[in-house]
């Protein structure tokens, strides 16, 4: 029971830590506030949550993974696929190499596998992170796409370095040639099983919905499902099982596409997992809060084997391990970008100038480390396999919770520094792509609309009731036309007339659900018929709040 109970008060924490981080007025970071409340818990409770690093692992890694496949915009991904590989896989490859050997420098007492093992566990980026200082200060979007695009694959490529540190550790053994050919395996092969899973299961489902009618309940649980069956599956092949998660996330946007299920049933999907990435991110930051007092009570022994003493120590070596991270990064930023610009030259094109040092700086300072770092370094086994002790496991667990916050706190002061009064271009390719689509898909309303309404008038003796209506939706969207193959003056004006046109209706669908409720408690209409308009009344709203974001 008290296990129980200290579950559900950090639960309440994560709902608390909503709360706090919406009403600071400062670009306090939500994890920061998550892991504050966790410390609050782990000094006032007696007992410490205590789980199993794989069972861990499994609970919260593959749907997080999963989620962020599903979520990252594909068009995206797939224009800067050059620099997300760049970061996702040589910059990781670089940390690992780099801040293993010079961890081992610095703690001659760690060995070598155990220094590249933390080097792999503080070498993912967390997107959840850098996007909960997003809140406070706008990120620009390519920025943030290309910090998406990197942690996604990072995810996978850091832990598939831990697990090969993990493995030189315990065998005391490492072959460079069998690692390489072990990573093509699990590479491949865990992108070819999430793939796979995620197309097996959403077109089996697909097929019995048009059959036999779409089942909300059970589509919501299949999609909850998928990331926990490509990773076990990935596992039990010995590929990699967070490469199938994230790969089955992104599977998940092209399978999902044509399936046959209703809109509610995707508005009530997104809903469940916008709550199980609150809760699973808020679960792990509280989690580190709580147990950090533990930790501290131990850094004084964890230090001490390291030849040192005084926990003094510990912040001397997170503080060591952070510059060079900051360096490594800040480098391979650099470096590619000064890539990027001669290849651009030796096209021939137009000179696209040197990049804003500011957006190095923030591109360096956005690497925030947060919950797969935490959920990694968890894993770390409990002994080798001789029954011995793990070396130095309590001490990686203290180094990777120190880069946790130190990161943390540097990219809430960092960025909204480095970002302030920083203006870019506008994409406009982007906004003419949006525009090319409205217009085609006007244009097939306009041809279904007609289609429809002379079927149905032939069948009516209301003809003319079915033109009047017709025509007039048909007006709605050649108006729709006509705004978007305006010339640039007039789309302007029609711009701010949509927008004034935007805030008029929402704060006329607001003062609706207002009276719509004032009336229920006056018991004037039903508590049912209430929330049903309600719910209504909130789809427009989050569809005109979308529009103006």
């Amino acid at each position: 029971m008290d296990v129980v109970t200290l579950c559900l008060f950090l639960l309440l924490a994560v709902v608390v830590s909503g709360i706090l981080s919406r009403l600071l007025p400062s670009a306090l970071p939500r994890p920061l506030v998550q892991i504050a409340l966790g410390a609050v818990i782990g000094t006032a409770a007696g007992t410490r949550v205590e789980l199993d690093p794989e069972l861990f692992f499994l609970l919260l890694v593959p749907p997080l993974l999963f989620l962020d496949g599903w979520r990252i915009p594909k068009d995206e991904l797939f224009r800067d696929g050059k620099a997300v590989l760049g970061l996702a896989l040589g910059l990781v490859f670089l940390t690992v190499l780099g801040l293993g050997l010079f961890v081992h420098w610095l703690i001659p007492t760690m060995p070598l596998a155990v220094s590249f093992a933390l080097a792999a566990v503080v070498s993912p980026t967390d997107p959840i992170a850098v996007g909960a200082v997003a809140q406070k200060v706008p990120i620009p979007k390519r920025m943030m796409h290309i910090l998406e695009g990197e942690s996604l694959l990072n995810d996978a490529s850091g832990l598939v370095c831990l697990r090969f540190a993990i493995a030189a550790a315990l065998s005391g053994t490492f072959s460079l040639a069998t690692a390489a050919g072990t990573f093509v395996w699990m590479a491949l092969a865990g992108v070819a099983i999430g793939g796979a899973v995620t197309w097996l299961a959403i077109s089996g489902k697909a097929l019995f919905a048009r059959h036999f009618g779409d089942d909300q309940g059970s589509s919501i649980l299949v999609s909850l499902l998928l990331p926990f069956g490509a990773y076990l599956a990935a596992e039990h092949l010995h590929a990699s099982g967070v490469l199938a998660a994230a790969a089955a996330g992104i599977a998940m946007t092209f399978a999902g596409s044509g399936a046959a299920v209703g809109a509610s049933t995707r508005i009530r999907q997104r809903a469940v997992w916008d709550m199980l990435q609150f809760t699973l991110n808020g679960v792990i930051f509280v989690l580190l809060g709580e147990q950090l007092p533990g930790l501290l009570i131990g850094a004084r022994a964890a230090v001490a084997g390291t030849g040192h003493e005084g926990a003094g120590w510990l912040a001397v070596y997170v503080i060591a391990i952070v510059a060079v991270l900051a360096a490594l990064r800040f480098g391979w930023v650099w470096l590619s970008l000064q890539l990027t610009l001669f290849r651009a030259r030796r096209r021939g094109g137009a000179d696209p100038g040197s990049p804003p040092r500011r957006i190095i700086g923030a591109m360096s300072v956005a690497g925030a480390r947060g919950a797969i770092t935490l959920a990694a370094a968890l894993t770390l086994p409990l002994t080798l396999s001789d029954g011995t002790p793990f070396p130095a496991r309590d001490l990686v667990i203290l180094l990777a919770s120190g880069v946790i916050l130190a990161s943390l706190v540097i990219a809430s002061i960092g960025l909204p520094l480095l970002l302030r009064g920083l203006r870019l271009p506008v994409d406009e390719g982007a906004a003419g792509e949006r525009d090319h689509a409205r217009i085609v898909t006007a244009k097939a309303a306009i041809a279904e609309i007609e289609r429809v309404q002379h079927d149905l008038a032939a069948n009516s003796d209301e003809a003319d009731r079915y033109t009047d209506i017709a025509a007039r939706l048909m007006a709605q969207y050649r108006e729709r036309i006509e705004s978007l193959g305006a010339d640039e003056e007039r789309r302007i004006e029609e711009d701010r007339n949509r927008g004034i046109d935007r805030e008029l209706r929402l704060a006329a669908i607001r003062a609706e659900r207002q009276s719509l409720f004032a009336m229920a408690e006056r018991r004037e209409i039903g508590l049912t018929l209430a929330e049903q308009l309600g719910r209504e009344l909130d789809l427009s709203d989050a569809r005109l709040t979308r529009l103006g974001g």
